[in-house]
């Protein structure tokens, strides 16, 4: 008798166990679950992007394994590699329980893949950041495109150079980002800009990364031009590159030769610093504050306090982490699709301590605000004085419409 009750008290708890593995997999594999994909580049291309990923997968689990996030990345060159940047990109709404797919940084091929996408899951969220593909057609693919103010920066780094003390500003690029209408609209505020608050303005080009010399052989021409420039220009110049990959040995070149920098493209504390002063942030990888507190040591120590800055959190790391945690709470319905102020609170949310601004991009064809295009910037940092405060700065109204 007490062996047949064994036998059905084990045959119960099998039962039931069986039970709780079929809910378990119902969770993850049924149409409850929520799967965020992120798409980033490389290290080589963009670091903070992928860390910021990465970030989120210790968050939130690999959706490979039980959790929320699957990230992968699009190759180097993407610009050769366009089908395979789409394949990438597109791969990721097969998995029946995508709900978002964050791209960051935005290249060109993110446009066709959205709308592969949007044929045949029109129910997947499509974010975007940083894009480099027409303004119009990444707003009409994407549920949301968000992208440093560049309006409202190509004045702010001016004033920001002023109060470093800069006299001349040099921007650094090449035709293929001089293409990119945001890029090219900034530097043209840039100009004008010094312009009024009586700085020179000039222009110097780079070879393109992607151009047969590489990104070693585009880093290596900033390394032999600078000094050129900096006994053209003088100590008093801040010298800007629109590309990530010869923001490194821009830094460690005006470091050495006493110019000005005011903050990288895409601003953050390892956005080429680390490689330009030696600096190891194994420990402090992820950490934001012990990351800045390292950095502004070194760069002070290398004779770079007050003459260089940056955002005090990682614009690339923070986007991956504000877009894919604002994609989370929408598909949750924690948060609204198309309300700034949610956007904004999902970068407040990973950036403790920083001010952050933002407004909804304005076309200057269409006098009209684009409600699915956010514009952002943080308060710039500079090393050895903080933060100056230019994310309470009025910038003037004549720059929204100038051409």
């Amino acid at each position: 008798m007490l062996k047949k009750a064994f036998q059905v008290v084990i045959c119960l708890i099998m039962v039931l166990g069986l039970i709780a593995c079929t809910q378990a997999n119902d969770a993850n594999e049924g149409g409850n679950a929520i799967h965020i994909g992120i798409v980033t580049g490389t290290v080589s291309q963009g670091e903070d992007e992928l860390r910021g990923a990465e970030a989120m997968i210790e968050k939130y689990g690999n959706a490979d394994e039980g959790g929320m996030i699957k990230h992968v990345t699009y190759p180097d060159n993407f610009m050769q590699e366009a089908e395979t940047t789409i394949a990438q990109i597109v791969g990721l709404s097969d998995d029946p329980n995508m709900k978002a797919i964050v791209v960051n940084q935005a290249v060109p091929g993110t446009v066709a893949a959205f709308k592969q996408i949007r044929e045949k899951r029109p129910d997947i969220l499509l974010l975007a950041n940083s894009s480099q593909e027409d303004v119009a057609m990444i707003e009409g693919a994407a549920d949301l495109v968000i992208d440093p103010d560049n309006i409202n920066r190509g004045y702010l780094m001016i004033l920001a150079a002023k109060k470093m003390g800069a006299k001349n500003f040099v921007h650094i690029s090449f035709p293929r980002h001089m293409s990119i209408e945001l890029l090219s609209e900034r530097r043209n505020i840039m100009e004008e800009a010094c312009k009024d608050l009586g700085l020179n303005f000039y222009f110097e080009t780079a070879p393109d990364p992607m151009s047969d010399v590489g990104i070693p052989g585009a880093q290596q021409f900033i390394l032999e031009q600078m000094p050129a420039w900096v006994e053209k220009y003088g100590k008093d110049t801040a010298f800007f590159a629109t590309n990530d990959a010869q923001t490194e040995p821009l830094l460690k070149m005006v470091a050495e030769l006493g110019a000005i920098f005011v903050e990288p493209d895409l601003p953050s504390p390892i956005m080429g610093y680390p490689g330009a002063f030696g600096i190891d942030l194994k420990e402090e990888a992820g950490n934001w504050p012990e990351i800045l507190k390292k950095v502004e040591q070194a760069v002070v120590d290398a004779g770079g306090g007050n003459r260089m800055g940056t955002w005090a959190y990682s614009y690339g790391y923070t986007a991956t982490q504000a877009l894919t945690e604002y994609g989370k709470q929408v598909a949750e319905g924690t948060m609204q699709k198309d309300n700034i102020e949610d956007v904004l609170e999902a970068f407040s949310m990973y950036t403790p301590g920083a001010d952050w601004n933002g407004s909804l991009f304005y076309n200057k064809v269409t006098g009209e605000e684009a409600k699915n295009h956010v514009m952002v910037y943080q308060d710039t940092y500079v090393f050895g004085k903080g933060y100056i405060g230019n994310a309470s700065e009025v910038v003037p109204e004549k720059y929204k419409n100038l051409k």
